[in-house]
């Protein structure tokens, strides 16, 4: 494999998440990876995304479709195949990961028939707050789109750019509109294992602490919270913020 450019969702709200997610992820990889941070502001600057909300509260509500997100990278997940010039594959990835194994075991699944490969969630709908207390909007396909592993190259995601992203509903993106089902492969669930949400299995490969991880006060008795705090401590003892950041793209 060539080096696979990675692209994690970054929120300042949630710094700590993010760069254990970048150290999990680079400590455990076997194959050449770049990683950049998805960050709003440099998109905003660049002139590549448009997309505007307006705030109730403490809650951000998007102005295409009256519907409230809870994070940054909500709609910017989609410039992927922009931002990689339609060429090649990529990962993206929620910021609120902990990765157990090592990414390159993703390459036999980089099949070309497909635009995307992702874990097809079925869990119901059972809580109406996150985080931080944001307020957690119901979607079809919901989960699916918080680790994609895309096939930036595949014809049909030439339809997906930054007119669809800045325009288009929050439910097309996240029900990929612009595919046809059968261009959507799947991936094992131990590649997305939903915490607190999803039954235990043996040994996850990455573990998303989707309703909220322990660097909230809430939320510190989740499932492998234990292990994400000692990952923290470990990053933090081999490593200054300062240098895991410079050692990450598009910061």
């Amino acid at each position: 494999m060539t080096s696979l450019p990675i692209y994690i969702g970054y929120d300042p709200r949630e710094q700590i998440a993010y760069d254990v997610c970048s150290y999990s992820l680079s400590r455990r990889a076997t194959v050449p990876t770049t990683i950049h941070s998805l960050r709003l502001d440099h998109l905003k600057d660049r002139g590549i995304y448009t997309r505007e909300f307006i705030r109730d509260g403490q809650v951000r509500i998007d102005k295409i479709d009256g519907k409230p997100f809870s994070t940054d990278f909500a709609f910017t997940r989609f410039l992927v195949p922009y931002l990689q010039k339609y060429k090649g594959w990529a990962l993206f990835v929620d910021c609120d990961f902990l990765f157990r194994a090592d990414v390159g075991e993703l390459e036999p699944y980089m099949d070309e028939r497909y635009a995307m490969r992702v874990v097809k969630h079925q869990q119901p709908h059972t809580v109406d707050t996150k985080m931080d207390g944001q307020r957690q909007e119901p979607y079809p396909r919901k989960n699916w789109s918080s680790f994609i592993l895309w096939n930036c190259a595949h014809p049909t995601n030439r339809d997906l750019g930054p007119i669809e992203v800045n325009t288009r509903t929050g439910r097309w993106l996240h029900g990929f509109g612009w595919l046809r089902d059968e261009e959507i492969g799947d991936l094992p669930q131990t590649w997305n294992w939903l915490s607190g949400l999803n039954l235990p299995i043996p040994d996850p490969k990455a573990v998303h602490y989707t309703l909220g991880g322990p660097w909230f006060p809430d939320w510190q008795t989740v499932p492998y919270g234990k292990e994400w705090r000692a990952e923290c401590r470990q990053m933090e003892s081999n490593e200054t913020p300062a240098d895991l950041r410079s050692a990450t793209s598009g910061r």
